[in-house]
């Protein structure tokens, strides 16, 4: 049995929910417990420590709850976002990385609040593994929000910008 088979079947434990698995063969004893406990594996008189992923359980544990409105409340509310918002594009970012608003400490941001800016514009760069990917404008219009701080860590599908297409 090699590392990748102990892998796997950690990762097949872990997934199907069992607390607990002890394997015994010839020359080898795996016990996989789930949670916080290591995985113990006894090879020719070695013990190797490897840590089991946590139970789904765990990882499909609710969000903690927030405060919630009343519906009647919550409506308005949602209403005035849609008649002010509507023409509103929010540009998203395309990859994981680092976002930066100018291409060198020392040049000027690539756009500001209330620039114009064209289809193919650059707005930001997005720093990934050591590469620097450049975040072209999809609308002409005007920046109205920039929704992330120079050299922040940004998501996939994060908001970035936002801009109103006249």
């Amino acid at each position: 049995m090699d590392i990748k088979d102990i892998q796997n079947l950690i990762k097949f434990v872990a997934k199907s929910g069992a607390q607990e698995v002890k394997l015994e063969m010839e020359d080898i004893k795996i016990t996989i417990k789930t949670g916080s406990d290591p995985v113990q594996i006894e090879s020719s008189g070695l013990v190797h420590q490897l840590q089991a992923a946590p139970a789904p359980a765990v990882l499909a544990a609710p969000p903690v709850a927030s405060p919630v409105a009343s519906p009647a409340e919550e409506t308005p509310k949602k209403e005035e976002k849609q008649d002010n918002d509507d023409h509103l594009i929010t540009i998203k970012s395309p990859i994981i990385g680092t976002f930066y608003r100018k291409s060198a400490p020392e040049k000027p941001a690539f756009v500001e609040v209330g620039d114009t800016i064209k289809e193919g514009d650059v707005l930001c760069v997005i720093e990934a593994m050591k590469l620097f990917n450049e975040i072209e404008s999809e609308v002409s219009g005007t920046v109205v929000k920039i929704l992330v701080d120079d050299a922040s860590p940004v998501e996939f599908d994060q908001p970035l910008f936002v801009i109103n297409p006249a």
